[in-house]
């Protein structure tokens, strides 16, 4: 099995490939203290210091401590995905997105809580759940984990039962579009918003095997912020 590592000199963009499975892994570092700076109305700046080894001199690091989200690849059965056109403040864009949202009730099932904000955004249910993929939306300066669902075999929410959008929500707008032509929007710097560009080329890729290899929708979810070393 070929090793890890840095090329040797001289490689250039020549890296001998790996047999190993390529996985992201905890690596818990000896935290020193931990102190919240600034409270926020849905999430706090902390500051850690922390040693990466014993005996090594300490780093101080301020992050976003985020309680992490959800968002959902919605499909007919046309192969269209659903996407929502949404204002963003601190871009000032109207953004097409993929129904999204936090997971701010303490204890709600990561699967509920897309459901519920597939309802809550397009005024749909799904019968079908799996987990399309999971990643951290900026490890460099947030705890924030999103993990993004496909969502298939779709119905209407009855319309007295629906949620009332306010605010920037008052606004949406929707869409279907085919998957394949929202992946080429991706690719061609049309679509910006992360979960969406993640979730549709995720989508896209899966399609390839008919969905045959995703995960189920109540996998478990280690790397969620609830479910981290703190």
């Amino acid at each position: 099995m070929a090793g890890l590592g840095a090329p040797h000199p001289g490689q250039g963009s020549e890296i001998a490939h790996s047999s190993a499975v390529i996985a992201d892994e905890e690596s818990y570092r000896i935290l020193h203290s931990q102190s919240t700076v600034y409270q926020g109305r849905i999430w706090d700046v902390v500051s850690d210091t922390f040693s990466l080894t014993n005996g090594s001199t300490p780093l101080t690091r301020d992050y976003i401590d985020h309680p992490g989200a959800v968002a959902v690849v919605v499909l007919n059965e046309q192969n269209q995905v659903l996407l929502l056109r949404q204002y963003r403040h601190p871009v000032q864009m109207n953004l097409w997105e993929i129904p999204a949202g936090l997971l701010d009730i303490e204890g709600e099932d990561f699967v509920v809580g897309a459901a519920r904000e597939l309802a809550e955004e397009a005024d749909l249910v799904a019968a079908q759940w799996h987990v399309l993929t999971d990643f951290f939306n900026s490890p460099g300066s947030s705890s924030e984990a999103i993990r993004i669902y496909l969502a298939r075999q779709i119905s209407l929410v009855p319309e007295d039962q629906r949620h009332v959008r306010t605010e920037e929500e008052a606004e949406i707008q929707f869409a279907w579009v085919d998957l394949d032509e929202a992946a080429a929007a991706v690719l061609a710097g049309r679509i910006h918003n992360p979960s969406a560009v993640v979730g549709i080329l995720a989508a896209a890729q899966a399609s390839r095997s008919n969905f045959a290899e995703l995960r189920p929708g109540n996998t478990a979810w280690p790397e969620h912020p609830a479910n981290r070393q703190r």
